[in-house]
């Protein structure tokens, strides 16, 4: 029965706990911020600007905070209740800078698509940043249960520079998407993505290893967890950035059109059919978000009718 006696000398409490001996251990350091695993660049300040820009677009954001998030005109609403997504347009930079046209819809497209934007640019023309007249993402309106927004740029001719983005306002307009504050961007040139780096953005996919005339690149944002993506003719990329334009609340956010040198493009924001065919779904259109205000026609919130409701109208009947 000896082991049933040691048995019970187990079971046996102590009169004092005995703190161990010695100063606690170590606890284990947390671990330590690795940065994103695609390969980064430092060339871009040099090579793609010269100092003199890069350090004026630093006194730019530095003297310009970000504008808050606005309510949209009674005839900004207006319009997007009569067209719908051909609402939206590309804004002409007012600078020497710029060298080129941009054919919005309902202007003359000169023999394009009326449905979208068509931009076209000269050799002349430095680094510049093209917005659109109204936010794709607005903080003071609703989403309404949709996932996201999207819009795509068809290439149609590439000699220099085209580059997918977007940015709040105000933005340094000598400056490309992705390159100062609250800007994301995808350059078409070297297929490196930028947020918020001024230097040479990093490595974005081996999936897309070149863009050509005739091929068409998509940029989408989805609410849930702030991420942004791309795409490449239809088909959608992985995500670029996680976490970006948070709380949305607090942001209009712009679509982005970097161009240098002769280009020409075709902006779609939802007026034409979308190569991505997600982005043709009401989930992923600019309109209904963007001037519809909570519990309006386009909203989630109008109540249903309740039981009772339901039960007297027919008792009515």
């Amino acid at each position: 029965m000896s082991w049933l006696r040691a048995l019970k000398g187990k079971g046996k409490a102590t009169d004092k706990y005995a703190s161990p001996s010695g100063p606690p251990p170590d606890l284990a350091p947390p671990p330590e911020w690795q940065p994103a695993p695609e390969t980064s660049y430092t060339d871009g300040l040099y090579a793609d600007a010269s100092r003199d820009e890069y350090e004026s677009a630093q006194r730019f954001c530095a003297e310009n905070p970000p504008e808050p998030p606005r309510l949209l005109s009674s005839a900004a609403v207006e319009r997007i209740d009569a067209i719908g997504c051909r609402a939206w347009q590309l804004e002409v930079p007012r600078t020497p800078r710029f060298r080129g046209q941009i054919y919005n819809p309902g202007a003359d497209a000169k023999g394009g698509n009326a449905s979208v934007v068509r931009v076209v640019t000269e050799a002349a023309c430095e680094d510049v940043c093209i917005l659109s007249d109204l936010p794709i993402l607005a903080g003071l309106y609703d989403v309404h249960g949709k996932l996201g927004v999207y819009y795509e740029v068809k290439i149609l001719r590439m000699d220099g520079l085209i580059a997918i983005g977007t940015t709040c306002r105000p933005y340094p307009y000598w400056r490309l998407p992705g390159w100062n504050r609250l800007s994301a961007g995808l350059h078409l040139d070297d297929l490196r993505k930028f947020f918020e780096d001024p230097d040479g953005g990093r490595d974005y996919t081996p999936a897309l290893t070149r863009v050509a005339p005739g091929d068409t690149v998509g940029l989408g944002y989805a609410f849930a967890l702030g991420t942004l993506f791309f795409t490449h003719n239809g088909v959608r990329l992985p995500d670029a950035f996680t976490g970006v334009y948070l709380p949305r609340a607090a942001h209009d956010v712009y679509a982005a059109l970097g161009v240098e040198s002769a280009c020409e493009c075709e902006v779609n924001f939802g007026g034409d059919v979308f190569r991505w065919k997600e982005g043709n779904e009401w989930a992923w259109r600019v309109e209904g978000h963007v001037g519809t205000l909570t519990g309006g026609p386009s909203g989630g919130d109008d109540e249903l009718p309740s039981y009772e409701d339901v039960r007297r109208t027919r008792r009515v009947r």
